[in-house]
């Protein structure tokens, strides 16, 4: 399954899509079982399941933020950039659930119809983002891609395999990759024992020379596709986007979008615990 969506211009990831898909899902499962009726109903199914949501995404973000504190205390407003998709999707979960619950014993809100919607919501979530998660497989079109290095010799992804590697796919035009450049730049420096590949998408190799004279002299592995084939055949053309992959080039996740510091230290964290786990 594509991690991307194309609406037009606007490219989406497919987990806030199943996000989406997963609440719908939960509200109408509430309206249906909930078969009371006139307005002396204790408490309203959708206000408790719209309440339920929000605490959920609250207390995700914030334990993202709390498990991750060292990355945002140097840039505190941080915090409030939700694009780089930072969450701790199980504790936000257990939230909405204990939400729920709460507002059954407190306000005596129907039982049926809160606890059916926030089971069949719960497994749409866990039951997508399951459907969305890598095969585990190396990907053969970047296996396949005709890469450039940048001064023209041509170049495969399989001299990085032995470590575990990050592929950025990134263009000097796209605003949100030139936000977390910083963020790779300092990674990549810090973390010795993974390969950070940055695989530029459709650029002349001057224009590339050009924004890496100004903006990140020490980056290293950067490469040219030329034809912008990675981009379309794994992220929808969407940028930025961000490869994860084992030491035997096998694909263990991959975020459409900007990352932060915060972010790309948790998937780095995955990515050693995939290895440690074979």
């Amino acid at each position: 399954m594509t991690p991307a969506i194309r609406l037009g211009p606007l490219v989406f990831p497919t987990e806030l899509a199943v996000l989406i898909a997963a609440a719908a899902i939960g509200l109408l499962a509430g309206r249906i079982l909930d078969r009371r009726s006139g307005p002396d109903r204790p408490a309203d199914v959708s206000t408790v399941l719209w309440r339920a949501l929000i605490a959920g995404l609250v207390v995700a973000r914030l334990g993202f933020v709390w498990q991750y504190r060292e990355h945002f205390a140097q840039d505190p407003i941080r915090v409030l950039d939700l694009r780089d998709g930072g969450w701790s999707g199980m504790l936000g979960l257990a939230a909405a659930w204990i939400y729920g619950v709460g507002a059954m014993v407190r306000r005596g809100a129907p039982r049926p119809a809160v606890l059916g919607a926030l089971l069949l919501s719960s497994l749409a979530w866990i039951g997508g983002a399951r459907l969305l998660a890598p095969a585990g497989e190396p990907p053969p079109a970047l296996a396949a891609l005709p890469l450039q290095q940048l001064d023209g010799a041509p170049v495969t992804l399989a001299v990085f395999n032995g470590k575990p590697t990050v592929i950025n796919l990134w263009a000097s035009w796209c605003p949100p990759c030139r936000r977390e450049m910083p963020a790779f730049a300092r990674a990549q420096a810090a973390n010795p024992d993974v390969n950070f590949v940055f695989l530029n998408q459709g650029e002349a190799t001057p224009e590339i020379r050009q924004y890496l004279d100004e903006h990140a002299p020490a980056l290293a592995n950067v490469l040219r596709d030329p034809t912008s084939e990675a981009s379309r055949e794994m992220s929808n053309r969407g940028l930025p986007a961000t490869l994860f992959l084992d030491a035997g080039g096998r694909l263990v996740d991959l975020r459409v979008g900007e990352l932060s510091a915060a972010t790309l230290a948790q998937r780095l964290e995955a990515i050693r615990a995939a290895e440690g786990g074979k």
